[in-house]
C-alpha cells in the first residue's frame, strides 16, 4: 500500500512540474501580458519586428515623459526600468531580424523599419545624454541603450545586404 501511495505522489509531482513548465510561455519581464500576446499572435517576422519597435518607441516616450514629470515615488527605478525595457525591445527586434535572415525569410520591411526607427531613437538618446536631467541616476543604462541602439543599426545595415531579395515577376 505504501508503494502505491509513493507512486501516486511521485506521479502527481512529475505531472504538476510538467504542467508548470509547459504553462510558462516566453514572458519577457519588460512586456505586459497584452504585448506578449500581440507578439505571439503576429504571423510574420516583419509584424513582430514592427511590434517590438512600437513597444521600444513607447518605452522611450514614457522615459522622456518621466524625465519631464517626475513621479513622487520610485522615480529612479522607473527611469532605469524604462531604459532597460527599451533596450530589451530593440534587442529582441534585432534578434528577430538575424533569425529570419538565417531562415532565409523576407524581412526587408522589418530591416528598413529598424534602420529608420533606430536612427530616430539614437538621436533622442544622444540628446538625453547631453541635455537630460538627473543624468547620474540612469547614466549607465542610458549608455547601454545608446550602445545597443547603435549595434542594432549596424546589424540592420549588414542585414540589408543579406536579406532575401524580393520575388521577381516574370513577363509572359
Amino acid at each position: 500500500m505504501k508503494t502505491l501511495q509513493k507512486f501516486v505522489v511521485a506521479a502527481s509531482l512529475v505531472f504538476s512540474l510538467a504542467v508548470a513548465s509547459h504553462g510558462q510561455a516566453v514572458q519577457k519581464d519588460y512586456l505586459s501580458a497584452l504585448e506578449a500576446d500581440k507578439i505571439r499572435d503576429a504571423e510574420t517576422p516583419n509584424e513582430r519586428i514592427k511590434l517590438f519597435l512600437e513597444f521600444a518607441d513607447d518605452r522611450l516616450k514614457k522615459f522622456q515623459y518621466e524625465l519631464e514629470h517626475p513621479s513622487s515615488n520610485r522615480h529612479a527605478e522607473m527611469l532605469n526600468y524604462l531604459l532597460n525595457s527599451y533596450i530589451g525591445c530593440v534587442d529582441d527586434a534585432s534578434d528577430l531580424i538575424q533569425e529570419a535572415i538565417e531562415k532565409q525569410q523576407n524581412v526587408r520591411t522589418g530591416v528598413d523599419l529598424m534602420v529608420s526607427k533606430a536612427k530616430e531613437y539614437l538621436e533622442a538618446l544622444k540628446k538625453i545624454s547631453t541635455e537630460g536631467k538627473e543624468l547620474e541616476i540612469y547614466k549607465i543604462n542610458l549608455d547601454d541603450a545608446i550602445e545597443g541602439t547603435q549595434d542594432a543599426i549596424n546589424d540592420a545595415e549588414k542585414a540589408k545586404k543579406n536579406v532575401a531579395p524580393p520575388p521577381l515577376r516574370r513577363k509572359n
